[in-house]
C-alpha cells in the first residue's frame, strides 16, 4: 500500500481513534485539523448521501494524496438505532489508479472497522477516552 499519512473513525463528526503514521507535509503547524477533519467527514458523507441517492462517497483527491471514506454503522447506548460509522485513510495516490488504491485500502480496513464494530456496539460513545486502547489495534493492522 502506498504511503498511509492518518487512519481514523469518525462517528457523530468526531474523531474517535485516529493513528498519524506521517505528518502530511501542508499541516504540519495546524493543531486544530483533528476537530475540522472529524466535522468534515461527516458533513461531507452526509451530503453525499443526500445528493447523491444514498450512494456513498469512497474517495476525494487532492493533489497527490486520496482522502478515503470507509462507510458503516454503529449502534450507541444513548439511541435506539445504527448511526453512520466512518472509517477514513489519508494515503498518497503516486500514479497508480485511484480506484486500485481505494480498493486495497477498502480490502485492508474493513476487519479493523468490522473488529471496531463488535468492541464498541451499544457503548456510550460520549467518553471518547474509551476508544484509546483501539489506537493500538489499528497499529498492529499496518505493521
Amino acid at each position: 500500500m502506498r504511503e498511509i499519512y492518518d487512519i481514523g473513525i469518525v462517528f457523530r463528526g468526531f474523531i474517535l481513534v485516529n493513528n498519524i503514521f506521517k505528518e502530511l507535509p501542508i499541516q504540519k503547524d495546524l493543531d486544530n485539523r483533528k476537530d475540522l477533519r472529524g466535522a468534515f467527514i461527516s458533513a461531507i458523507s452526509s451530503f453525499a448521501e443526500s445528493a447523491f441517492t444514498n450512494n456513498n462517497l469512497e474517495y476525494l483527491e487532492s493533489g497527490n494524496i486520496l482522502f478515503i471514506f470507509k462507510m458503516s454503522q454503529i449502534k450507541s447506548k444513548d439511541t435506539n438505532s445504527a448511526e453512520p460509522l466512518i472509517m477514513y485513510g489519508l494515503i498518497e495516490k503516486g500514479k497508480k489508479n485511484p480506484d486500485k488504491i481505494v480498493k486495497k485500502f477498502f480490502q485492508k480496513t474493513t476487519p479493523i472497522l468490522e473488529n471496531f464494530i463488535q468492541k464498541y456496539q451499544n457503548e456510550d460513545f460520549t467518553d471518547i477516552t474509551l476508544f484509546e486502547p483501539f489506537k493500538e489495534i489499528v497499529k498492529e493492522y499496518f505493521f
